[in-house]
């Protein structure tokens, strides 16, 4: 195992105890898994975050036979999803996935989230979509996430939590926040006669200044 394979391990148990500790998951419920290479490194199931190793992580080949991995301990039953995601989005070089408290109770209502707000332009669009409802770890509940994620890096999945999904893990995660922050917002709009919707030209615009958004070096 090479230098940057044993960063990236303890990056995604790192990762994973602080989206416990800051609330944004809840026990083993969630799970994490980053591309290496021709591999996708994901958390094992059922295993505390407080215990978790970065050499208990699953690997799975993403060319492999779907269910086959190597490791000390089985991967996350949702490794399907994440394997899927990877698979099918050469730009996506991490996946989280949480039972976050406000998407997740936006997703057992079935709502999408609007336009409440410019930083849903973060998600990829005027929208964040929320997928079909299917039963955890199956290959439909797979392929209702990858349509809900068209042109989207993020969703909300049905009765169950959110996905986000990033170039790296740290952008994954930041957009995991973002997408529980935007949740609570819309949820608490809800309550006192529901947002103004921005419309579809002004999220576009949006997402056009959000590409030089960010530190940038001066040229002196």
């Amino acid at each position: 195992m090479d230098t940057s394979e044993q960063a990236l391990r303890g990056d995604i148990v790192a990762k994973c105890r602080w989206m416990n500790v800051s609330g944004l998951n809840q026990g083993t419920s969630g799970n994490i898994s980053a591309r290496c290479g021709d591999r996708m490194l994901i958390t094992p199931s059922g295993i505390a975050y407080d215990e978790m190793e970065g050499d208990h992580l699953a690997v799975m080949l993403l060319d492999g036979e779907p269910g086959e991995w190597a490791g000390p301990f089985a991967p996350s039953s949702e490794w399907r999803i994440h394997l899927d995601i990877l698979k099918a989005r050469p730009d996506v070089g991490a996946v989280v996935h949480t039972h976050s408290t406000h998407a997740t109770t936006l997703s057992m209502c079935r709502r999408e989230i609007p336009a409440c707000h410019y930083m849903i332009a973060a998600a990829g669009g005027p929208t964040v979509r929320c997928a079909d409802y299917a039963t955890f770890g199956t290959e439909e509940l797979s392929a209702n996430a990858l349509a809900a994620l068209e042109g989207r890096h993020c969703c909300l999945l049905a009765n169950h939590g959110m996905i986000a999904t990033g170039p790296n893990l740290s952008r994954a995660m930041w957009l995991a926040v973002e997408l529980e922050t935007l949740a609570k917002q819309y949820y608490l709009s809800l309550a006192i006669g529901g947002p103004v919707v921005l419309p579809d030209d002004e999220i576009a615009r949006v997402k056009e200044r959000f590409k030089s958004y960010g530190p940038r070096r001066s040229d002196s």
